[in-house]
C-alpha cells in the first residue's frame, strides 16, 4: 500500500518508517480496495511519556477512514492506530455485504 509519511517537527528514522509500512500493508488482507493513505507522526507538548502520536487516514473507494492513537512509544501507538483501521475496514466491508 502506498503511504504518504510526515514526521511532524523531527526526523523520523527509517527503521519506525518500515515498521509503519509493514503493519499498515497487513491491512491490504482485510480489504483490498485501500487506495492510499497518509500517516502523521507528532510529538506531542505534554510532559508524560505518552507523547507520541501517530494519525493514519486511510483513502478507500468513495470514503476515507482515520484513526489516531497517543502512546510512549511510535510502535506502540501504531499497533493501536492499526488494530482501530482494521476494525473500521471490517466494518465498512460488512456494511458493504448487506447492501
Amino acid at each position: 500500500m502506498r503511504l504518504q509519511m510526515h514526521s511532524i517537527h523531527f526526523d523520523a528514522d527509517q527503521k519506525l518508517l518500515d515498521f509503519i509500512q509493514k503493519k499498515a500493508d497487513k491491512l491490504d488482507t482485510f480489504y483490498d480496495r485501500i487506495v492510499d493513505g497518509e500517516v502523521f507522526l507528532k510529538l506531542d507538548k505534554n510532559e508524560t511519556n505518552e507523547n507520541k502520536v501517530v494519525e493514519i487516514k486511510l483513502n478507500i473507494p468513495g470514503q476515507q477512514l482515520f484513526a489516531k492513537e497517543k502512546s510512549g512509544s511510535f510502535e506502540a501507538a501504531t499497533d493501536m492506530v492499526i488494530e482501530a483501521l482494521r476494525r473500521q475496514l471490517k466494518k465498512h466491508k460488512e456494511k458493504q455485504m448487506t447492501h
